[in-house]
C-alpha cells in the first residue's frame, strides 16, 4: 500500500487484487466525519494496515470487503 499524492492510495490485496482508492471527494466534503482528520496530508501519508484494514492514526480505517469489490469491478474505489 502506498500514500500517492490527491488523497489517493494504491493498495494491493493479499489475492494479488491490485487498485487505486480515491479518497478526495469524501476527505474534502461536508460530510467528511472522522475522515476530514486526513485533510492534514501528514496525517494521512501515515496510513498502514491494522489486521488487513487499511488505517490511520486516530481508530480511522475503511471496509476491506467493500474496497476489494469496487477494485475489482472498477479498478478503483472512488469515495465521496
Amino acid at each position: 500500500m502506498e500514500a500517492l499524492d490527491g488523497w489517493r492510495l494504491r493498495v494491493r490485496h493479499n489475492d494479488g487484487v491490485t487498485g487505486f482508492v480515491d479518497m478526495a471527494g469524501l476527505v474534502h466534503g461536508a460530510h467528511a466525519g472522522v475522515f476530514a482528520a486526513l485533510r492534514d496530508e501528514a496525517l494521512f501519508r501515515r496510513v498502514f494496515l491494522d489486521l488487513g484494514a487499511v488505517a490511520w492514526p486516530g481508530e480511522i480505517d475503511l471496509a476491506p470487503d467493500a474496497m476489494h469489490d469496487e477494485i475489482v469491478a472498477n479498478g478503483e474505489w472512488i469515495l465521496n
